[in-house]
């Protein structure tokens, strides 16, 4: 069985989702990136989990979610 890919949400203009895109790229971490604002299915997905509220950065993996990760709180979410 495959572990699930990596999922961050972000946004073009937002220092912590490029700083966090920058840093996996950086690690050679494999990710799919989302832009909530060009992406209205990636927007969605977001919402649900905060009960309708857009928050980004978001980093999902399967079924876990991590709300504006530190480093060291993304890679121990990475680590599970």
């Amino acid at each position: 069985m495959t572990e699930p890919r990596l999922q961050l949400y972000g946004t073009g203009w937002c220092l912590k989702s490029t700083a966090l895109r920058n840093y996996l790229q950086s690690k050679w971490i494999a990710f799919d990136d989302f832009n909530v604002e060009n992406d209205a299915d990636a927007e969605l997905r977001v919402r649900a989990l905060y009960n309708g509220e857009l928050k980004f950065p978001t980093v999902i993996k399967g079924k876990n979610h991590l709300k504006n990760p530190t480093i060291s709180e993304l890679n121990a979410f990475i680590k599970k």
